[in-house]
């Protein structure tokens, strides 16, 4: 494709003798940041629909791809063309219902996980879950790579018990005043909640997002109706119910 190879070539130059002075100074470590930041600006984008955004926040990321690819080629380790020959690979051996096979019974989830036992011999369900992953996004990947293998709750009301359960070793916690044992009952508690968002496929880090939003925007009309750090907490309760019953009503 001739924009993709013009904007290696691209790279290419800003890396070169030639090029830019901060474009050849930058390491794949200086990547950790700038990856993460594009992949949530990505995310922000998809959340309003902002299909330009969308388009503008693929192509950074896609240039933050080339970027690294090139330094790891100068290095002698790979280029841009092995990164996207190994994904291709990958893909297509990860797909045999699709390329080889036709009408298989196996369900695709478990053939996944068949095939990538097949790629690593020490693979694991969990082994490859990156741990600096937002905390509730990696408990959601955790347990819905689980119940793919069979480590699953038979039914949500199950998971709602064991919520009430850990709702009350919470407070037997808390009685202790053992800041260490509060803080594992509260990630019990979350780990949980966790459960049952998956349960009714719902990203945690998704409704999560809803609800912060929704703060935020009942904040700004209490916020705009009194004087923050003054207002008696009755008349913020009072402003915080006005703003949830026009919201509904606004339904």
């Amino acid at each position: 494709m001739e924009e993709f190879s013009r904007l290696v070539e691209l790279m290419e130059t800003l890396r070169s003798d030639r090029g830019c002075k901060w474009d050849r100074k930058q390491t794949v470590h200086s990547f950790k940041t700038y990856v993460l930041e594009e992949a949530y600006e990505l995310i922000d984008a998809i959340e309003k629909e902002d299909y330009e955004g969308i388009k503008e926040e693929l192509g950074d990321l896609l240039f933050h791809i080339i970027f690294i690819s090139q330094i790891c080629r100068e290095k002698s380790l790979f280029d841009i063309k092995d990164v996207i020959s190994l994904t291709y690979k990958k893909m297509f051996n990860r797909h045999p219902h699709v390329f080889i096979e036709k009408n298989p019974d196996i369900p695709i989830e478990v053939r996944w996980e068949e095939i990538k036992k097949a790629e690593k011999e020490d693979y694991s369900p969990l082994s490859d879950i990156p741990k600096i992953l937002p905390a509730l996004l990696r408990a959601y990947i955790i347990t819905r790579r689980a119940a793919k293998v069979g480590f699953d709750w038979k039914n949500v009301r199950d998971i709602h018990e064991k919520l009430e359960e850990e709702i009350r070793e919470l407070q037997e916690a808390e009685k202790s005043d053992n800041k260490e044992k509060i803080k594992e009952e509260i990630g019990d508690i979350l780990f949980t909640v966790v459960n049952i968002s998956r349960s009714y496929n719902i990203d945690p880090e998704d409704a999560l997002r809803f609800t912060s939003d929704k703060f935020v925007r009942r904040f700004g009309y209490i916020e705009k109706n009194t004087e923050l750090g003054k207002s008696d907490i009755a008349v913020m309760d009072k402003l915080w119910d006005e703003i949830k019953s026009m919201e509904k009503e606004g339904d």
